[in-house]
């Protein structure tokens, strides 16, 4: 692509979806919409691999499958159909195959275990690619079309001791001591050391590890990460955390060495020979370093770090390695503004990366040696997942918003409207009424300017007095938008009546870093004053009865509904999702340590005083409006005690409350079945408060 050519972008990529509006939009509506994700563009430039997902709520499942459409346009076609589990497509060099991760049966394998599959585009020939008996993930295939890369959970005790660098993967030993812990009829669990479980899950004795193997007849099969530590770590968010290099013979990684690593967020990159062999530390960075990018002439490495050690919700940035000189390059420190993805130029010059701005994600181009960013994409959506064709003449890319979900775009270099590759929720979205996210703007803590979105519910009447409900988001660093979610959907609850506000009050991502971090150490202060602010807004709205309002969140928004909930009286109902409620339990049963010590300035022998000021639960005495409280009891994030604290602090004090537990749920709710069922309780809780006539 030519610099001249590179603004021509701007309007190609921003798209006007339509907006016809029939029925009110529902959560069985939302069960009817293909979950579109990782478009991934043929070495030839005729197709684009991506995946779907769709709601079975019968089958209480979402199975995916992989589908192909041509880059110039028409209608995708259904590739895979075995199996309920089919993602990740990676093209060969040749783009006559398309590797895959999948459940499908194949006789040889382990029961349920995932493995590499690999298929013709037109649906044909399904392939076998590994049998490992730990399984297979995360499918990279080396730019020579020799060698796959992918991860395994495996039995570090099936390497030598002293293994240092890449080592032959036992499948035999694997298989047996798998054998064995089946077997075992005592299920205890034995730590010695955090982190013992994450998210919803404990840890065991196996260790997720990054696997090579030959295309070869040989199949050789080399472990490049051995020992007892899990490489990639779990991730914070973001691109891959690992690459081939372009030449084939490298492979960079991301790990934390740390020991301590319920306390630590300092991974690192790393590079192995492909071959197996010593590993080599690239960067240095006290702060989290992932998602290596090489350029496409090898000399380069895109990543996103974070200065700030213990601080998983620094800013992210956009970083360059020079594999020569071995000197790191920051890109983006003058844009104040978090990086999400990014993707090389084909001529190695420039990166174009997306960021998290007030609520939308535009696209951003800048030299890969540093200088001025420039927009070339902005807009009412969030872009994301970029791929360049050959020469850069077209961009490939997610494009969604509040108002459609995502679907897979192409854009011409030469100018000219975004086009849809895919179409297929269209059918759906044309049945109901989604309404556009307007921005309101509010005067907050300390004078600062606090928007929020605001979306009205179907057939909309200037003269009518609605209901308002207040969503509040998580995070805490975390922000409403231009983006389509399955969870707390705006559009379900609009359409279920209500004038839905998505606040981002202090502590959002996406209105500078000083802006995310003033609410460090201040949970309930400056937040607290923001949502009294948009609330005492909403209220002087001529079409908002005052009286009928409420609010809910989840996980830091279950946290500010239970601040709530013992500083005003205000609302007339609440909703509790996975909120810390006693900050010191909290503390001292969450898994991520990093998270409270640095929130709170320490644990709380540390500093008792600011985990007692901002606990919920040291308000109980003054709780008196109705609260649902829901939650999933695998949630290892915020353990499922604090939601029975606080109901049995709300029964105690005689508040009408209801406690809604999910056995085979995390922090979020995700099964179909359980999704709708939590959607229909909180609709009901709601109305039961706010729309006392209609019942």
């Amino acid at each position: 692509m030519r610099n001249a050519a590179l603004p021509a972008l701007l309007l190609a990529v921003i798209s006007v979806p339509g907006r016809p509006a029939k029925l009110p939009f529902t959560f069985d509506a939302m069960a009817r919409l293909a979950r579109i994700d990782d478009p991934q563009v043929s070495p030839d430039d005729k197709w684009v691999a991506f995946t779907v997902r769709t709601v079975d709520l019968p089958n209480n499942a979402i199975p995916s499958q992989i589908y192909v459409v041509p880059v110039e346009g028409g209608t995708p076609q259904r590739i895979t159909n075995d199996g309920a589990s089919n993602s990740r497509p990676r093209w060969t060099p040749d783009s006559k195959r398309i590797f895959y991760v999948s459940n499908r049966p194949n006789t040889s394998q382990i029961a349920g275990s995932s493995q590499i599959w690999s298929i013709n585009p037109d649906g044909t020939d399904a392939r076998p690619i590994t049998n490992v008996p730990t399984g297979a993930d995360g499918v990279t295939i080396s730019h020579d079309g020799n060698l796959i890369l992918y991860t395994s959970a495996v039995y570090p005790a099936c390497e030598p001791a002293s293994a240092a660098s890449g080592v032959d993967y036992d499948a035999a030993c694997n298989k047996s001591n798998l054998d064995k812990e089946a077997a075992n009829k005592v299920k205890a669990r034995v730590y010695t050391s955090l982190l013992y479980r994450h998210w919803n899950e404990y840890s065991g004795v196996r260790r997720r590890h990054l696997l090579i193997q030959t295309l070869n007849s040989t199949g050789k099969i080399r472990d490049l990460t051995p020992g007892d530590r899990d490489t990639p770590p779990f991730s914070l968010g973001g691109p891959d955390g690992y690459v081939f290099s372009p030449d084939s013979t490298q492979v960079v990684f991301v790990s934390n060495s740390d020991a301590d690593l319920a306390s630590s967020t300092n991974s690192d990159l790393f590079s192995v020979p492909a071959s197996g062999g010593v590993i080599r530390r690239l960067t240095t960075n006290p702060g989290a370093d992932e998602g290596p990018l090489y350029s496409p002439d090898g000399k380069y490495l895109a990543y996103r770090t974070q200065v700030r050690s213990g601080y998983e919700s620094d800013l992210w940035r956009l970083a360059v390695l020079d594999l020569q000189t071995i000197q790191t390059t920051m890109l983006t420190d003058s844009l104040d503004r978090w990086v999400e993805s990014f993707t090389w130029s084909s001529d190695s010059q420039r990166i174009f990366f997306t960021i998290d701005d007030r609520g939308s994600s535009p696209l951003l181009m800048i030299s890969a040696t540093g200088g001025a960013p420039r927009t070339i994409a902005q807009g009412e959506t969030s872009i994301s997942a970029m791929h360049f064709t050959s020469g850069d003449q077209m961009m490939i890319y997610l494009e969604e918003s509040g108002v459609h979900p995502p679907e897979i775009y192409r854009a011409s270099s030469k100018g000219g409207s975004g086009v849809p590759l895919t179409h297929l929720n269209d059918t759906v979205t044309g049945m109901y009424q989604l309404a556009p996210l307007e921005r309101v703007s509010v005067d907050g803590a300390d004078g600062a300017k606090v928007e929020s979105f605001v979306v009205k519910p179907p057939d909309f009447n200037m003269s009518t007095r609605y209901p308002v409900l207040l969503l509040l988001h998580g995070g805490p660093q975390g922000d409403w938008g231009e983006s389509w979610t399955y969870r707390w959907n705006a559009q379900v609850f609009a359409g279920a009546g209500y004038v839905v506000v998505l606040p981002n009050p202090h502590g959002s991502v996406g209105y500078g870093q000083a802006f995310t971090d003033a609410i460090n150490g201040d949970w309930g202060g400056r937040v607290y004053t923001d949502i009294m602010a948009i609330a005492d807004y909403m209220s002087n709205l001529p079409y908002v009865d005052r009286d009928r309002m409420a609010a809910a969140g989840g996980s830091y928004g279950g946290y500010l509904v239970d601040w709530i909930l013992g500083h005003t009286t205000r609302f007339k109902a609440l909703v509790s999702h996975a909120g810390p409620f006693d900050l010191r339990s909290e503390a001292e049963t969450t898994e991520e340590l990093w998270f409270p010590k640095w929130e709170f300035h320490g644990l709380p022998w540390d500093n008792p005083g600011l985990y007692e000021r901002w606990s919920p639960s040291a308000f109980v005495r003054n709780f008196k409006t109705p609260t649902l409280i829901t939650q999933g009891e695998l949630d290892y994030r915020v353990p499922v005690g604090q939601s029975q604290q606080l109901f049995t602090a709300l029964q105690q004090m005689k508040v009408p409350s209801k406690l809604v537990l999910f056995p085979d749920e995390g922090h979020w709710i995700l099964k179909p079945q359980n999704s709708q069922f939590w959607y229909a309780t909180v609709i009901d809780w709601l109305n039961r408060y706010t729309k006392p006539a209609a019942r």
